[in-house]
C-alpha cells in the first residue's frame, strides 16, 4: 500500500509540473516548480493524503530481555520458559531457554509468568466517547446525514480520556478508533499507539492505513427513519450505499482523467474536491480499509455483493453475531469478523448470536477478532477471548491458547492493516509486548508490564509507569485498573 501511495504521489507531482510548464532544473526552475505545487495545494487530495500527519515518537527504551516466561507468539507457537529480547524498539529474538541475551540488556525475571504480543482492540470508541461521559464530549456520531464519509474520527479524539490509561493497564497497545454506527457511512477510523500524548497526532500509528466505518442494519434506518428521511428501511440502506459508490466511482474517474491529461502535458482543470468522495474513492483505490458494522449473515452477503459491484473489499465485519452462519462465505471472500464473546440478544439483529460464534467461525477458517466496543471490556480483552475459547471447547471445538491469543493480537493487526509491523512476537516487529502475572486466559490475570515499541509504558508495581489523565490527578484511588 505504501508503494502504491508513493507511486501516485510521484505521478501527481509530475503532472503538476507538466501542467504548469515548470521544468525541474536550476534554482529558478525549482522555485517555479514549488510555485506550481502551491497552485493546487489543498485542491488535490493525492498530493497530501494525510494532512494531519503522525508526530508519534517512541518513548525512551532500553534493551530488555524477559527470561523464563511462557510465551504465546500469536504465530501458533507456545514456548515454555522462553526468552523475548527487545532492543531499539524492536523484537530482536524470541526463543527457548538459552536464547542469547545482550550483555547490556535489562533482564526481567519471567518465571511463572506469561508473555504475549500487545493486545489490539480493533473496535474502540475511546477518545470519541470519553470518560466522563458528558454530552459536551459525545463526539463519536456525526448523526446529521446518512453519508458522513467526510468526517474523520481523529478530529473527535480527546487524548486525555482516562480510558486510554485503563486499556493500557489491560495490555492494550494499539487501538482502532471508529466513528459510531448512526450512518451508512460514518467516516474515517484512526489507528493509535496507546501512549500518553497531548495530541491525537502524537498517538497516530505511523504508516497505518485509514479505515472507513460503514454500518448495515437497524442503526442507520432507526436514526434517519425517525425523521421521515431515507433510509427508513433495509432496502433504503442498500440504495444509499449504491448511490454513494456510484458517485465515488464517477469522482475517481474524473480525477484519473485529470491526472492522465496533466501527465501528458495537456490542458486540464482539476475536478472540484469533495471530502466525502475523497474517502470513498480512497477505498476504491485500495488505500482505505472498509470496517463494516453488520450483525446478520444475510446482510453480510448483501454487503459483499455491493463490494463486488463497485470493486472494493470489506476488511472486516464488526459485531457479526451471525458470523458462524456466514463462515463459508467469509472464508471465500477473505473477510475477518470482529465480535464479542457472549454479547448478543440485545436487539433484533443480534437475536441469533450464540456463545460459540467465534469458535465455530474459527473452526471453519474465518479470521476471528475479539473486540470491545466498550470502555470496560477493552480492559479485559484477554478474558473476553478466554470466554470465547471456553464456549468453543464446551461444544467440542478444541481451541488452544496459541489459537485464541491471535484473536486479540495477530488477527486484529491483519484486519486493520498493521500486521507487518505489530501483532506477533517475531524478530523485526515492534516491541509491543505484555508480561502477564499468570496465564493471560485466567480470570485472575493482570498485566505486570506493558511495552510499546520496546519502551516500558505501564508497570503495575511502579507508579512512575502508571500515567494519570487530567480527570484522575488529585483523586486518590481513581483511575486504577478496574
Amino acid at each position: 500500500m505504501g508503494d502504491l501511495r508513493l507511486k501516485r504521489l510521484c505521478t501527481v507531482a509530475l503532472s503538476a509540473l507538466v501542467l504548469y510548464g515548470c521544468a525541474a532544473t536550476g534554482g529558478e526552475s525549482a522555485t517555479k516548480a514549488d510555485a506550481s505545487k502551491s497552485l493546487v495545494k489543498g485542491l488535490d487530495a493525492s498530493l497530501n493524503p494525510d494532512p494531519f500527519p503522525s508526530t508519534y515518537k517512541p518513548l525512551p527504551s532500553k534493551a530488555t530481555a524477559i527470561v523464563g516466561a511462557n510465551i504465546l507468539t500469536a504465530t501458533g507457537q507456545e514456548i515454555d520458559g522462553g526468552v523475548v529480547v527487545m532492543a531499539n524498539g524492536k523484537i530482536v529474538a524470541v526463543g527457548p531457554a538459552g536464547t542469547a541475551v545482550p550483555a547490556d540488556a535489562v533482564v526481567v525475571d519471567g518465571k511463572g509468568k506469561w508473555v504475549t504480543p500487545g493486545v489490539i482492540d480493533a473496535h474502540s470508541h475511546l477518545g470519541v466517547y470519553p470518560t466522563p461521559a458528558v454530552q459536551a464530549r459525545s463526539d463519536g456520531n456525526e448523526a446529521t446525514d446518512p453519508n458522513t464519509a467526510q468526517v474523520w474520527a481523529e478530529h473527535s479524539i480527546w487524548p486525555a480520556d482516562p480510558g486510554f490509561n485503563r486499556a493500557r493497564a489491560g495490555g492494550v497497545t494499539t487501538l482502532e478508533i471508529l466513528p459510531g454506527s448512526a450512518n451508512l457511512f460514518g467516516g474515517r477510523a484512526a489507528i493509535l499507539k496507546n501512549v500518553p500524548s497531548l495530541t491525537y497526532q502524537g498517538m497516530k500509528f505511523p504508516g497505518a492505513p485509514y479505515g472507513l466505518k460503514m454500518a448495515c442494519g437497524e442503526n442507520p434506518k432507526r436514526v434517519y427513519g425517525s425523521m421521515h428521511r431515507s433510509p427508513s428501511t433495509a432496502m433504503g440502506n442498500v440504495a444509499g450505499y449504491r448511490k454513494a459508490w456510484i458517485d465515488a466511482a464517477e469522482y475517481k474517474r474524473k480525477w484519473d482523467e485529470y491526472h492522465a491529461k496533466a501527465a501528458k502535458g495537456e490542458k486540464a482543470d482539476p475536478p472540484k474536491r469533495d471530502l466525502a468522495l475523497d474517502t470513498l474513492s480512497g477505498v476504491l483505490r485500495g488505500e482505505i480499509l472498509v470496517q463494516n458494522h453488520c450483525y446478520r449473515a444475510d446482510e453480510m452477503a448483501t454487503m459483499i455483493d455491493i463490494s463486488h459491484e463497485f470493486g472494493f473489499h470489506v476488511a472486516m465485519f464488526h459485531h457479526a453475531s451471525e458470523g458462524y452462519k456466514a463462515a463459508d462465505m467469509l472464508v471465500k471472500e477473505g473477510v475477518c469478523i470482529a465480535t464479542w464473546a457472549d454479547w448478543a440478544n440485545f436487539k433484533m439483529e443480534s437475536l441469533d448470536g450464540i456463545e460459540a460464534n467465534a469458535a465455530i467461525a474459527f473452526k471453519k477458517g474465518v479470521c476471528v477478532v475479539i473486540h470491545s466496543d466498550d470502555e470496560t471490556i477493552t480492559q479485559h480483552l484477554n478474558q473476553e477471548a478466554a470466554i470465547a475459547m471456553a464456549a468453543g471447547n464446551r461444544v467440542g471445538i478444541a481451541i488452544t491458547r496459541a489459537d485464541a491469543i491471535a484473536w486479540i493480537t495477530a488477527n486484529p493487526a491483519k484486519a486493520i492493516g498493521v500486521l507487518g509491523k505489530t501483532g506477533t512476537l517475531e524478530a523485526g516487529k515492534a516491541g509491543d509486548v505484555v508480561l502477564w502475572n499468570r496465564d493471560p486466559f485466567s480470570v485472575y490475570a493482570k498485566a505486570d508490564k506493558v511495552f510499546i515499541d520496546g519502551a516500558l509504558t505501564y508497570d503495575r508495581f511502579d507508579p512512575k509507569y502508571q500515567p494519570k489523565s487530567d480527570f484522575e490527578l488529585g483523586q486518590p484511588g481513581q483511575g486504577e485498573f478496574q
